[in-house]
């Protein structure tokens, strides 16, 4: 026998050896769902002491698994975060009612898992009547979040609101709701005390601002409160004074005329909030009212300007009170003079998302271009996360920002004119992304736009060699980019591909690659139902579906899903969802 294989056999037998009491302790100490899952394939022992005291879970796909066999795995879970639809739905390529419906999790929860605590859902469709089965079935629940989820109204938030009464965090972001009225915080127990986050920011209708004054002012640990755009600036600064704990913060509007005293009053009370380190909202702010904001700064590591169409000169003098900063979203109407606002102000910065204030409209004038993104990368040595939106770029620019700031490990560039090519030179922008592989080795994430060719592509296969998820529209040249992707990078987890001449062959280049990813999404290529019908037949542990439109033909797929799955096919798929 190997001497080596001997040794590290009798090492794992002792470590197998624990008393079950220290393994548990050990595990316990264990956050990332990714070690867990490595340590119960240690021993025997080990997978069942990681299986009994295992009281989080994090369910990527919601059709990779059924609920019952996830209670069957962990019977002690107390926290599930739970994904549904592909990505893409965020642009509304997913049709309407595709799935991902909580109602079958939440029925086996009630069953198997009377005291969980937190539900996390992402992309889901949640009713009212799943969250009134919410609030009636978990006594001990304490914490929602929804993203990007549809289906409910602000009744169910009223009906999680009266009945949760040991809730600590309601989180609602960036939902399909119907917002039918703002009474639904009215419907909180005058006697409850508990909450610690509060983000109501996406809904659209006015609220009773004064059941949530006295919810604030109860909520001694509130610690997150966001707001949405109809609390005025005179309802912000009460509430402030009220929560001067506050470590994040999401205004209302900004569009209000204040007197002298209002205006000293509302500075104050920023000024009073010394633990605040991330801020957002500031709708419609203008130059006239940021200065309210100077006091609160200084200790802010998190600024979120998504909704406040500032100017270069108005982010310039903002920034110069944020000496702390990491983390800054933008519209792109601060332009390169405020990208180089952010590079003069901001070294500590690790993220950067720039997102266009008009993305569809091709007339308009402002915006970014290769010179801020530039001067960033010279300012701020320690970005590692980059999401710009931009109308023009270079090969050299790229080439030069990645050299500056080799650390990357998402980069997500976005021309918006498809099919853009190198503005000075004419030529591809092969180049470009073929230096982002090449100098940014931790690189997990990466976008592609632009004229690309199949060079990329290669590029990609032969030097990302940690990428996990690859975001791909209107590139390439051949079924030959793909396969290089799929062949060459050893840890990809996502690759989602939008109108891009990638066909079968291509899509049966990863007949030994799926298994091992998450998920494929293919829309608006040259795939056909024959090639998915041969990907399904030779990989029957995957789930590959094409969903059916009006601007498919009979022998396209024209929207091709696939998807690794220990559950078998789902049960609850639409007719316009074949599923092979």
């Amino acid at each position: 026998m190997d001497p080596k294989k001997s040794r590290d056999s009798a090492e794992s037998a002792r470590a197998a050896q624990f008393p079950d009491e220290v393994l548990e302790r050990v595990l316990s100490l264990l956050a990332s769902h990714k070690d867990r899952s490595a340590v119960s394939l240690v021993s025997k022992a080990w997978y069942h002491a990681e299986r009994w005291s295992r009281k989080r879970v994090f369910i990527g796909n919601c059709y990779s698994v059924t609920p019952e066999i996830v209670a069957r795995r962990f019977p002690n879970i107390r926290s599930v975060t739970l994904k549904g639809k592909p990505r893409f739905s965020d642009f509304n390529l997913v049709p309407q009612n595709w799935g991902a419906d909580i109602r079958s999790w939440l029925a086996v929860f009630a069953d198997r898992y009377p005291s969980l605590e937190e539900l996390r859902l992402k992309r889901m469709t949640v009713t009212d009547e799943s969250l009134k089965f919410l609030a009636l079935k978990f006594q001990n629940f304490r914490a929602l979040s929804l993203m990007s989820c549809d289906g409910f109204s602000t009744n169910g938030l009223a009906a999680i609101a009266a009945r949760c009464r040991n809730l600590t965090e309601l989180d609602v972001q960036e939902n399909g709701i119907d917002d039918n009225s703002g009474d639904w915080l009215s419907c909180f127990p005058e006697n409850f005390a508990s909450l610690e986050v509060l983000n109501f920011a996406s809904l659209s209708s006015g609220v009773d601002f004064d059941a949530l004054e006295r919810l604030v002012s109860r909520c001694n640990s509130l610690k997150v409160l966001k707001v949405n755009r109809t609390i005025t600036l005179d309802q912000l600064q009460r509430l402030l004074v009220r929560a001067p704990q506050l470590t994040e913060l999401g205004t209302g509007s900004f569009l209000q005329d204040l007197n002298a005293p209002q205006y000293s009053e509302l500075e104050r009370a920023f000024g009073g909030c010394k633990n605040l380190h991330t801020l957002s909202g500031l709708h419609d702010a203008t130059a006239l009212c940021l200065p309210v904001l100077y006091p609160a700064c200084a200790n802010l590591t998190f600024l979120n300007l998504n909704d406040a169409a500032l100017q270069d000169e108005e982010l310039s003098k903002l920034l110069v009170h944020c000496p702390c900063l990491q983390r800054l979203w933008v519209l792109d109407t601060v332009g390169d003079e405020g990208l180089e606002a952010v590079a003069l102000n901001c070294p500590l910065l690790e993220e950067l998302r720039v997102f266009p204030a008009n993305p569809f409209d091709e007339e308009v004038n402002h915006g970014v271009s290769e010179s801020g993104f530039l001067a960033v990368s010279y300012g701020c040595r320690r970005l590692h996360y980059v999401l710009y939106f931009c109308r023009q770029m270079t090969n050299a620019a790229v080439a030069t920002i990645v050299q500056n700031c080799p650390d990357f490990t998402h980069f997500r560039l976005c021309i918006m004119n498809p099919g853009q090519p190198d503005y000075v030179t004419n030529e591809p922008m092969d180049e470009a992304f073929g230096a982002v592989v090449k100098t940014c080795t931790k690189l997990q994430r990466l976008a592609v736009s632009g004229l690309l060719t199949d060079l990329t592509f290669e590029y990609i296969g032969r030097y990302a060699k940690n990428l996990e998820t690859l975001s791909v529209a209107f590139a390439g040249s051949s079924d030959w980019g793909m396969q290089c992707v799929l062949e060459g990078c050893p840890k990809l987890r996502k690759l989602e591909i939008r109108d891009c001449p990638f066909g079968n062959a291509a899509l049966l280049s990863g007949l030994e690659k799926y298994e091992s990813m998450r998920s494929l999404w293919m829309s608006a290529c040259k795939v056909t139902m024959n090639g998915c019908e041969v990907l399904a037949r030779e990989r029957p542990r995957l789930n590959v579906e094409v969903m059916k439109d009006e601007e498919s033909s009979d022998g396209q797929a024209y929207k091709v899903y696939v998807y690794r799955t220990i559950a078998g096919p789902r049960r609850d798929a639409p007719p316009f969802v074949l599923t092979l």
